[in-house]
């Protein structure tokens, strides 16, 4: 005899990643999207053994931080809401984006 199926949850929107950490590991952001709000300070931390950057892609964004050893960190506190995508200047295919809302 089967068990009675639970309520489906189609249509529900996926669990938004917040915090205020990303993880730099295996060569990638994690997580590749973090939803904060208006005045979050967000601290990056670098776990793998080579140097990465965290660096707003286009001109003009708010993400410089120097090159992070192992174990090095770096952290900004986002004042606008809006979507801010960035990546490893070392390694250009590591990309990630911050969604800031009020």
């Amino acid at each position: 005899m089967s068990k009675p199926m639970s309520p489906s949850n189609t249509g529900a929107p996926a669990v938004p990643v917040t915090g205020n950490a990303v993880a730099i590991k295996n060569f990638a952001f994690s997580p590749a999207t973090l939803k904060i709000k208006v005045g979050t300070k967000v601290t990056w931390t670098n776990q793998d053994t080579d140097t990465h950057t965290v660096t707003s892609t286009g001109s003009g964004g708010p993400l410089h931080s120097p090159a992070l050893a192992t174990q090095a960190t770096y952290s900004y506190t986002f004042t606008k809401p809006g979507t801010y995508a960035y990546l490893c200047t070392i390694h250009p295919f590591m990309t990630a984006t911050v969604e800031v809302t009020q």
